[in-house]
């Protein structure tokens, strides 16, 4: 898995991106997870398996 960072405007890391199999797991800066983008259903889903919409919307889960 290759992490990706993501960083707001200055360039400071906000979280980091990874993608295992067909699934896009989005942790925040401590590395915790946040929640998965699963690429077969095309839906996203937070921390608790709980689906947050249709499409890739990991996102709107980084605060």
């Amino acid at each position: 898995m290759a992490r990706e960072p993501i960083k707001d405007w200055q360039g400071k890391i906000l979280g980091w991106t990874e993608w295992s199999g067909s699934k896009k797991w989005l942790s925040d800066f401590y590395g915790k997870r946040l929640g998965y983008y699963d690429q077969s259903t095309n839906k996203t889903f937070d921390f608790y398996g709980r689906q947050v919409g249709t499409g890739d919307l990991l996102m709107t889960l980084l605060r």
